[in-house]
């Protein structure tokens, strides 16, 4: 999808790259972000994506605070211009987030936010996502379940069955008007709730959400299996 603006009216968007988790299921020691896929680590090809999409008017790159020495070089490295700050994260994902948006521009009037560990990103999905979220303030990428989804008890006994027509694998990116955002993240702090998804603290607050067209190669990288998915899929791509 391409977005044919005149500049004035492009909206300033922040793009925040959360690449601070602990890696815990990639093995002992392995950090996924600095992993090498085809040419360049995991969470530089992430950067990339946002970096050359041409609605994106600057980055922050949130990682732990070991890496942000080498994500700053990284970042010089590969010449990303629209890297503004690379931070420590929080505790958890939404502290990680917070700590990105306080980071950015006060023009900012919407955050994207994405996975580090999402480097096979398209543009084609990002710009979906941007163009939903102008339209109805929030919007999230995303993929119809392709499996049969099952609910289960605490004994693992079924209790139901979803239907599979009005489910969606959620991705990132996702967008949201800035200052809604920041008035969903106070109120969940005041409310001392944490979520893993910022659609979901968006949720929680009364603000709707657009699901967006995503793609089935926008894996997120959590194990080796996907890390390998990942190689085969740029392999591919380069192939081809």
């Amino acid at each position: 999808m391409k977005l044919t603006m005149k500049k004035k009216q492009q909206p300033f968007i922040s793009a925040v790259i959360v690449a601070a988790g602990s890696s815990s299921r990639m093995g002992e020691g392995v950090n996924k972000q600095l992993l090498m896929i085809g040419d360049m680590p995991v969470v530089a090809k992430s950067i990339r994506a946002f970096e050359q999409n041409e609605l994106v008017r600057e980055i922050v790159v949130v990682t732990r605070g070991e890496n942000i020495m080498d994500i700053a070089a990284m970042a010089r490295e590969f010449g990303f211009n629209k890297v503004r700050e690379v931070v420590s994260g929080g505790e958890t994902r939404q502290e990680s987030v917070a700590k990105g948006i306080t980071c950015t521009s006060k023009e900012a009037e919407y955050y994207l936010i994405h996975d580090g560990a999402r480097p096979l990103v398209s543009q084609h999905t990002i710009n979906a996502v941007i163009a939903d979220a102008m339209e109805y303030g929030a919007a999230t990428a995303g993929v119809p379940v392709k499996d049969t989804i099952k609910r289960v008890d605490a004994k693992s006994m079924v209790i139901q069955t979803p239907d599979r027509s009005v489910l969606y694998i959620t991705q990132t990116p996702q967008m949201f008007r800035a200052e809604p955002y920041r008035q969903a993240l106070r109120q969940a702090e005041q409310k001392g709730l944490s979520f893993t998804d910022d659609c979901q603290l968006f949720e929680q607050a009364g603000h709707p959400v657009a699901m967006s067209a995503g793609d089935y190669t926008n894996i997120k990288i959590t194990t080796p299996e996907d890390m390998l998915f990942a190689q085969i899929l740029v392999t591919a791509a380069v192939d081809n």
